[in-house]
């Protein structure tokens, strides 16, 4: 069997703990299942296009891995180790939609997805400012109140804003009329509680229920805890479709309870953390996730 070589290629400038300690433990896996892989932080690859062929330059000028595990959301970095030929997971394309709200509800419209009815927010540039409201008045009376706004680009539960009434809802809009956002209802059978699935490849690998007794937002980061849960099948086959359509190789997927009984989607996040689902469920992802990979280039010999 080749032994790969892979990087594993993260934001540079991020130093907490609790993000390096995920990029150290998906090095250690692999590590441990025969692959060398090198952490490489996002700032050492220098992107060139020279004579019309993308290229780098710098520290890993020379170097071709077999594969990067793309753990930022540099989409334009990722893009360009696309265009040298480079494998990644995930792709560029997948990170680019997970990451901005507004297109992963794009993305999965049409394929009979039950989310949230969702609008987003209309483009507003830097030098101007809002002359007319008849949009928002529409916002109004499609969502009802409370509504949720969410910033297109956020993590961990901190850009997402419930909204009770009218005039908190125009200072919102005021406040984000020039970032990216979207207008969502509010799932209140929810309120506080979601459910997170793991998925790699096409298996559900673990899953968590999430629940804030203090907070409408369920996330760890906000105060909410996790508990062990087994979904439903439906459940299951709602974040399967959805990481397929997407085409994550590795995603978490949240859903919210309906009052109608269904599930909904919430959210897709393409580099998941995985430490606070293994506390609680004691299923390491890294291990199904370098499994993924190894089986997926072994395709390709």
């Amino acid at each position: 069997m080749k032994k790969f070589n892979g990087w594993i290629v993260f934001n540079g400038h991020i130093t907490a703990t609790k993000f390096t300690e995920l990029f150290e433990w998906l090095r250690d896996t692999a590590t441990a299942k025969g692959i060398d892989v090198t952490l490489v932080k996002h700032y050492e690859l220098v992107p060139v296009i020279e004579k019309g062929q993308a290229i780098l330059k710098g520290k890993y000028a020379s170097q071709k891995p077999d594969f990067v595990i793309f753990w930022d959301k540099d989409v334009h970095l990722a893009r360009h180790l696309e265009n040298m030929g480079l494998k990644l997971y995930n792709s560029a394309k997948t990170i680019e939609v997970c990451d901005d709200k507004a297109l992963t509800f794009q993305e999965l419209s049409n394929f009979d997805i039950p989310m949230p009815k969702t609008i987003t927010a209309p483009l507003l540039f830097p030098n101007c400012d809002l002359t007319n409201f008849d949009f928002y008045e529409e916002v109004i009376k499609e969502l009802g109140f409370p509504l949720i706004i969410k910033e297109s680009f956020g993590s961990f539960g901190r850009q997402v804003y419930l909204v009770e009434n009218r005039e908190d809802f125009f200072i919102k809009v005021e406040e984000l009329k020039h970032v990216p956002h979207i207008y969502q209802e509010f799932i209140e059978s929810s309120r506080g509680t979601d459910i997170r699935i793991q998925v790699v490849g096409n298996q559900v690998v673990t899953s968590v229920l999430r629940k804030s007794e203090s907070d409408f937002r369920a996330n760890v980061t906000n105060g909410g805890k996790m508990y062990k849960f087994e979904p439903t099948e439906e459940q299951i086959n709602l974040a399967l479709k959805c990481s397929e359509i997407l085409k994550a190789d590795f995603a978490g997927i949240d859903l919210l309870f309906g009052e109608d009984g269904k599930t909904y989607l919430c959210e897709v996040n393409s580099n998941a953390h995985f430490k606070n689902i293994y506390l609680c469920t004691d299923v390491d992802t890294t291990k199904y996730i370098i499994d993924y990979i190894i089986e997926d280039l072994e395709k390709s010999i």
